[in-house]
């Protein structure tokens, strides 16, 4: 069901970023498939935009809004455009988007706390930075705007919640979506809570100002200790763990109205290197964000398997070439009862305990289809509003659209 003006407040609006919806507001979902017949939207990112636009307009049957990631923000607040969204590979998507009656809402994305504090803490830069954003909807007859600003001090918290109850004022009958970081329970985050556990997000201001709020369930890493200590033993560095996950969602819907919620997917992963001493996997260093495709041709190229971690990502470990571990470990055997897709680690860790030796591994993590279809159960379980991927760049797993038909 496609809705292009804002919903009746139920306790306060609610607004969505970073979406790609799976189920519609109260539409609960027997199985994935099942919620193919609900919404969809994504992102699609500036620095990707022909291949994304490529993607989206061939599955533009499956969506109901598409995410535009082109906005950036000076210092001063002010809009910069980095994709181009007056090209013509824009303007020609634009026009099939609204025949087929998909949302067209772009995303507004600011990294820098110290500037964002402050303009919006200033009435003047701050108001003025509302008119520029909904100066950007009503020149693009856009459908509202996602807004996705990251990295703010604590200290910026009620202006922020100010900033978004002014512009949701300002926008009228146009979208507010908010692209919402996900918040570990503060008992898995700290080993020693902090007196005073201080935040940069009200929740409970967002779920009243945004017309939908979409969690980017992702990024995980090492956030929760919990969770660290629970699957030592492997690597452990996932995009999503579906109990993560899970955490997240259950302490967001204390605050967020769950008709209002968007699950966050991602749809790329990550490779590190991994320092592997005796008897644990020690340190972790980011060697480079991929997309499936590239993990795909990374067990072609070094002959090793996918696996999956218990959490719900797809895993891969090899040694890279060039390392002088190559030859080495490449003698040592697999221990019994390794996971599919931990061999070569599992090499590793068998080694530096044998030897006493400290070595390095490169471990994958990924989100793909099997992912994707694992966290449309989660937004079920939750009645859950639907679900957002990030991103439709061409590159993520193409079996996710299967889920859709």
């Amino acid at each position: 069901m496609r809705t292009t003006t804002k919903p009746m407040p139920q306790g306060g609006r609610c607004a969505v970023l970073l979406c790609f919806v799976v189920a519609a507001s109260y539409f609960i979902m027997v199985s994935p498939v099942a919620a193919a017949e609900g919404q969809v939207a994504g992102w699609i990112p500036w620095w990707q935009d022909t291949k994304g636009l490529k993607s989206a307009t061939k599955n533009i049957d499956h969506l109901d809004t598409v995410y535009p990631f082109a906005f950036e923000v000076t210092a001063q607040g002010e809009l910069t455009d980095k994709a181009g969204l007056d090209d013509r590979q824009w303007r020609t998507f634009f026009r099939l988007a609204r025949k087929e009656k998909v949302e067209i809402i772009p995303s507004v994305m600011w990294f820098d706390g110290a500037a964002i504090h402050a303009v919006l803490s200033n009435e003047r830069s701050r108001r003025a930075h509302i008119t520029a954003i909904v100066n950007m909807v009503e020149d693009g007859d856009y459908d509202g705007v996602n807004i996705d600003y990251e990295g703010k001090l604590p200290e910026t918290i009620d202006y922020f919640s100010l900033f978004l109850k002014e512009l949701n004022v300002a926008l009228g009958k146009e979208l507010l979506t908010c692209a919402i970081e996900a918040r570990t329970p503060p008992e898995d985050l700290y080993s020693v809570l902090p007196n005073p556990l201080r935040y940069a997000n009200d929740y409970k201001a967002i779920g009243e100002h945004c017309d939908r709020i979409e969690l980017m369930t992702y990024d995980q890493q090492r956030a929760d200790l919990t969770l660290n200590k629970t699957r030592q033993g492997l690597p452990y560095m996932p995009v999503a763990d579906d109990a993560w996950v899970r955490k997240v969602v259950t302490l967001a819907l204390r605050d967020f109205p769950r008709e209002k919620v968007y699950l966050g997917i991602p749809t790329y992963g990550r490779a590190w290197d991994v320092e592997v001493a005796p008897d644990w996997y020690r340190n972790y260093t980011l060697a480079g964000t991929l997309n499936p495709p590239r993990f795909v041709e990374l067990t072609k190229e070094y002959k090793v398997k996918t696996g999956r971690s218990v959490g719900g990502d797809a895993i891969i470990s090899y040694i890279p070439k060039g390392s002088p571990w190559a030859r080495v470990l490449a003698k040592e055997r697999v221990p019994k009862n390794t996971p599919k897709g931990y061999e070569v680690a599992a090499q590793a860790l068998s080694y530096a305990t044998r030897t006493g030796t400290t070595v390095s591994v490169r471990f994958g993590s990924y989100s793909d289809a099997v992912s994707a279809k694992r966290r449309l159960t989660i937004a079920d379980e939750y009645r859950l509003a639907g679900v957002a991927f990030f991103k439709i760049d061409g590159e993520e797993d193409q079996a996710i659209w299967k889920l859709f038909k």
